[in-house]
């Protein structure tokens, strides 16, 4: 297979990320596009000049109409499950927009599906392409500050203030607030950079008037024996980023994209970070041209998918009913 036939699933927003990085590869062509927006399409095609698209407001009918090679899902959190399976039912490579499911349930069967047919499962986690986040994962598997005691991650962002009325406020189709979606990168890099396995939280939500939860603030307590605190504040007046990993040795700190490296009694270290040589979809991309492994396999979204479940399970919240996601193990 020399070039890949896209169809995408969802124009709005994400989207337009999605399409300028697809569009930057020569192998990849966007052949159709399905949005329930007449206008969400017509912007789409208009930005990046797509002519010749094939375009539906049934994602369904272009599954059945068009000849695809694999699909882009970047539609709202809850129908990502049924989506994906259709695609995946169809014979086709899938990159879904996070969160991957909203239920390990659903993760567990999405999962097992895409083992069956032998297609690629891809999860857009920016963060695993990006030089900082590779540099805090490498540098705590090379022991650099000693074995994990803590880590501290809060994201702050204007959240709330710019949802109201949107599909992200409307569990229905979001499966949760704040802590389900822009969270659910901060759960990633948590989970993906330390290797640590939750077994026990304690969270605190907050909804601030909305029918989703707005803030969370949760510890955690790992196997591996450290413990962490998860703070995702979707109202307040800015975005601000931040991480602290602990450890037995020393520490990194990570604020807004700045890493500093911190021991005892010694002046801090700056790392030189490298230049960011791929992203989610030239990773997608290779991964179905057999050129790589896939970067963000199912199976490490499950982990996010899980805490994120055991935090609102943990607070007595149900977003929306989760009648699959219960109990499932992987």
């Amino acid at each position: 297979m020399s070039s890949i036939r896209v169809g995408m699933i969802g124009t709005g927003g994400i989207a337009q990320w999605h399409g300028r990085q697809l569009l930057e590869l020569p192998e990849v062509e966007i052949v159709a596009i399905s949005d329930t927006s007449d206008k969400s399409r017509e912007s789409f095609i208009g930005k990046f000049d797509l002519s010749g698209v094939e375009e539906f407001g049934d994602y369904a009918m272009m599954l059945d109409s068009c000849e695809l090679d694999a699909v882009v899902i970047c539609s709202p959190h809850t129908l990502h499950f049924k989506q994906a399976m259709d695609v995946l039912n169809r014979g086709l490579h899938v990159l879904i927009e996070k969160p991957m499911t909203c239920s390990s349930g659903e993760a567990a069967q999405l999962i097992e599906t895409a083992n069956k047919s032998g297609k690629i499962l891809q999860v857009s986690y920016q963060r695993h392409f990006q030089p900082e986040f590779l540099y805090i994962k490498d540098a705590i598997a090379r022991g650099e500050i000693g074995k994990l005691t803590s880590i501290t991650a809060s994201l702050y962002q204007e959240w709330k203030q710019g949802t109201p009325g949107t599909w992200r406020q409307d569990p229905s189709l979001s499966g949760g607030g704040f802590l389900m979606d822009s969270g659910s990168h901060i759960i990633d890099v948590l989970l993906w950079t330390t290797g640590l396995t939750p077994i026990e939280v304690k969270p605190q939500l907050h909804k601030h008037g909305s029918p989703v939860e707005i803030d969370t603030f949760t510890s955690i307590r790992f196997a591996e024996g450290a413990i962490a605190s998860l703070n995702l504040v979707g109202y307040s007046p800015c975005w601000h980023e931040t991480y602290v990993f602990c450890g037995e040795e020393g520490g990194i700190f990570y604020e807004n994209g700045k890493i500093t490296l911190r021991r005892y009694k010694e002046e801090p270290i700056v790392p030189e970070l490298p230049e960011q040589t791929t992203n989610q979809d030239k990773s997608f991309i290779d991964a179905v041209l057999g050129r790589s492994d896939v970067a963000v396999s199912g199976e490490f979204a499950y982990k996010v998918v899980k805490l994120s479940e055991m935090i609102y399970e943990g607070a007595g919240y149900s977003p929306i009913p989760i009648a699959s996601g219960k109990g499932a193990d992987l």
